[in-house]
């Protein structure tokens, strides 16, 4: 996630002091001095436009910009959904929703999406981005860093658990509703199993992943992921998907926070996998690090295989 967009993921904090806001921007990733400099909006011919119209009352238009020698999105007001197929040999049948963080503010596109989705598909899954619509910042780049700045001295404020969140998350789950039944509508073009859909998350998209999954009705993801999102305890249903989780004690958002989220899945008797890191701060996803958080991938990928998901039925 951008340093500064990743320090306001939607969780429940408290307010912090402008030196505790420096301090978290610095542990996501990269000196505090990395600026966010727009650029054009780069193509993307294989984006697919959802059916869930414009954002109600958006004005800013979508812009991009780059950080940390990756790219993001913001103001976006029309979701897509962009599929990473891989090569039919390779082809297993699975296939995953990718949804990249930024508090709901920006979207991380290349490091907790692309970069996600090519990684799965070489490992013979069919991997979709979804780019959400997400709330309105300021069009000007220095105000929308501004903007961020004071949010994360403010604080975000409270949060309903993933559960109880479908209301405040209106917009972004029925964009990923709507990308799991593009996805089963057109299952066989893409070769995917319509009973082998899942969705990983990245902290803000992580969010999304359990909301959708909990309150997303006729989502029914197969599996879920959710890397450095927030753990707070849930009601888990009886047929809750298996959760794979990932987060870095060194987070500064949620690794300090009780992982109650494992215990809820692990009291339902539903599968759960959690892998914590000692290491490796919040918004790591895709990016080399000196961490073993960057392993993050290749466990879930090897939980995923356990499972039978990386195998052709």
């Amino acid at each position: 996630m951008a340093g500064v967009a990743a320090t306001v993921m939607a969780c429940a904090a408290s307010a912090v002091s402008p030196a505790q806001a420096q301090t978290m921007i610095a542990t996501t990733r990269g000196p505090v001095s990395d600026q966010m400099v727009p650029i054009p909006t780069p193509a993307q011919p294989r984006a697919i436009t959802l059916d869930t119209g414009r954002l109600p009352g958006a004005t800013a238009p979508e812009a991009w910009h780059s950080q940390y020698g990756s790219v993001f999105a913001r103001n976006v007001v029309v979701a897509t959904l962009t599929p990473f197929l891989p090569d039919p040999a390779k082809a297993n049948g699975t296939a995953v929703i990718v949804a990249p963080g930024g508090g709901f503010r920006t979207l991380s596109m290349q490091n907790e999406g692309w970069d996600v989705a090519k990684a799965l598909a070489a490992r013979g899954v069919a991997a979709f981005v979804l780019k959400y619509r997400l709330n309105q910042t300021p069009q000007d780049m220095a105000a929308f860093d501004q903007s961020m700045k004071a949010m994360v001295v403010r604080g975000p404020g409270d949060r309903p658990p993933a559960d109880r969140a479908a209301a405040s998350l209106a917009p972004q789950v029925a964009d990923a509703r709507a990308a799991f039944a593009l996805i089963r509508a057109r299952a066989e073009q893409w070769h995917v199993d319509p009973r082998r859909i899942g969705m990983v998350g990245f902290s803000a998209g992580a969010m999304l992943t359990m909301t959708t999954a909990l309150a997303g009705t006729d989502a029914r993801p197969a599996f879920l992921g959710n890397v450095y999102g927030p753990l707070g305890a849930v009601t888990v249903p009886a047929d809750a998907p298996p959760l794979f989780a990932a987060i870095a004690a060194d987070d500064p958002l949620f690794g300090k926070a009780n992982f109650a989220l494992i215990d809820s899945w692990r009291t339902a008797g539903r599968p759960v996998e959690f892998h914590l890191y000692e290491q490796g701060g919040h918004g790591f996803g895709m990016y080399p690090k000196a961490t073993t958080s960057t392993g993050w991938f290749d466990a879930f990928a090897r939980w995923m295989t356990m499972h039978g998901w990386m195998r052709a039925e």
